[in-house]
């Protein structure tokens, strides 16, 4: 059974959203919304702000839906505007960009747990930045290569493989796994 964004959009719905049936638009949001919005959290953390960008995709795709033009599936087009809404959010919030705020916070926090402790991964990640915590989950989990990273953050490949590699070291210090953490993850 697909799950997430893996969901099959019936074709005749898909039809009838280009048209903007609002019925059809509809049914896109229920299947689709709770995706959209455990990608947002996954990230950026907080309910408040996934909400807001689960808004804002739905209202993007609204305007965009004419232009799908099925390369891909829809789940897959909707997941990268997701993905790129987030992101958004993320580049907004320069307060948390800074990588000396985000060295500090991981050094009180590593001070603080231990693999005795049992902190989940969840935990862990939150402790990243939401910029190192994006490009994990979009990488690791989602499946995103460096070269879309690059894309989505306006950057270079070997920045997006930068921020993975010092924040899967962080990731290892924080769960008390204190060596030195060398292989670079592609």
């Amino acid at each position: 059974m697909n799950i997430g964004f893996g969901q099959p959009l019936d074709a005749l719905v898909l039809q009838r959203a280009k048209r903007g049936d609002e019925a059809s638009l509809e049914a896109i949001y229920r299947l689709y919304s709770r995706p959209c919005f455990n990608l947002a959290l996954r990230i950026l953390g907080e309910s408040a702000a996934a909400e807001d960008v689960v808004q804002d995709v739905f209202l993007r795709m609204m305007d965009t839906i004419r232009s799908f033009r099925g390369d891909a599936p829809f789940g897959a087009w909707l997941k990268r505007m997701t993905a790129n809404a987030t992101i958004d959010v993320v580049r907004r919030n320069r307060r948390f960009d800074s990588d000396d705020a985000e060295d500090r916070i991981a050094n009180i926090v590593s001070d603080q747990v231990s693999a005795e402790s049992g902190v989940d991964a969840w935990s862990l990640l939150m402790k990243l930045g939401p910029r190192s915590r994006a490009v994990v989950l979009l990488h690791e989990m989602e499946g995103y290569t460096h070269r879309e990273l690059a894309e989505f953050f306006g950057q270079s490949e070997s920045y997006s493989k930068s921020v993975l590699a010092r924040a899967l070291k962080r990731l290892g210090v924080l769960s008390g796994d204190r060596t030195d953490r060398n292989e670079v993850v592609e």
